[in-house]
């Protein structure tokens, strides 16, 4: 994986609202349908590269593997420049050279921690690599203002980009159904593909969207957010739920390639917040004309 990795985070991808939002999107889609582990690690480097170029943030240096590591709760504190205590669910642990860390509301450029081992036992997406990470005065170059990482507005257009990389895993793990046999095959085949066509749909008018107004100035974009993400979530649990049905046990007690992908889609949808986004969506449109 650290090798694979090492060759994507060599080429660069196009900064989210700059023209061609489509085209990286794209680019994290089809690093899922390769590997959804591989996808979410080059997706975490890629939004990294986009956030220090919003927040003028320092230029990340050649060779440089980095890392978003922005999960709650937050079990972090920065006093003198020096970061210490423990950050959860740190994809690519191992793997990265830097990383940008949240501490509150602040965010902080840091050199990787000590991973602590045995706190990634999961199956799906075991190879994320996503430990925690114990700091313990590590040097901490601040990025951008307090609350500067959730106030921009490539905080929203980066969150649909995770979704590219749900919508990429669902089509792998569709691509079981494809030659299947019956009836009741072709009738969830059909329905998964209705689903992953408007959750493509959904991404590329989102694309356009976040290209013809990338700060965000029609404030339409933590709605367009939440809407897309939410989609692409329900499309992703949708293809896992009609492939089973249709496939039954066989596919994911015989053949691993699979069963790993389901393992890895299962769990890397669960980033999605679900019902509190959906009340979050619900909160901003209501009173909005339709």
């Amino acid at each position: 994986m650290e090798r694979r990795f090492t060759e994507v985070t060599q080429s660069r991808l196009p900064l989210p609202g700059g023209g061609a939002t489509r085209e990286r999107w794209a680019a994290l889609a089809r690093l899922a349908e390769e590997d959804l582990s591989l996808a979410r690690l080059s997706e975490g480097h890629f939004d990294a590269l986009a956030i220090l170029a919003e927040l003028n943030g320092p230029e990340p240096g050649s060779g440089e593997r980095w890392g978003v590591w922005a999960a709650k709760p937050a079990g972090l504190e920065v006093r003198d420049g020096r970061v210490r205590g423990v950050k959860p669910y740190c994809s690519g642990a191992r793997v990265c050279t830097r990383a940008l860390v949240t501490a509150g509301d602040r965010l902080f450029a840091v050199s990787p921690g000590e991973p602590i081992e045995g706190s990634w036992p999961a199956t799906g997406m075991a190879a994320s690599d996503s430990l925690s990470v114990r700091f313990d005065d590590v040097p901490a170059e601040e990025v951008g203002p307090a609350g500067g990482y959730i106030d921009r507005p490539g905080f929203h257009h980066g969150g649909i980009g995770v979704a590219a990389v749900w919508y990429g895993g669902a089509r792998a793990v569709a691509r079981a159904l494809l030659g299947a046999k019956g009836p009741h095959a072709l009738a969830h085949l059909g329905t998964v593909d209705i689903a992953l066509t408007a959750a493509r749909d959904a991404l590329e008018r989102a694309a356009a969207d976040i290209d013809a107004d990338p700060l965000d100035r029609k404030g339409q974009g933590a709605a367009r957010a939440l809407r897309v993400r939410s989609l692409v979530a329900e499309v992703a649990a949708d293809v896992l739920d009609r492939t089973g049905r249709a496939l039954g046990a066989g596919p994911l007690c015989h053949d691993e390639a699979h069963a790993r992908r389901v393992a890895d889609l299962t769990v890397y949808i669960r980033q999605h917040h679900a019902d509190r986004d959906l009340a979050a969506l619900g909160e901003l449109v209501t009173g909005e004309e339709w």
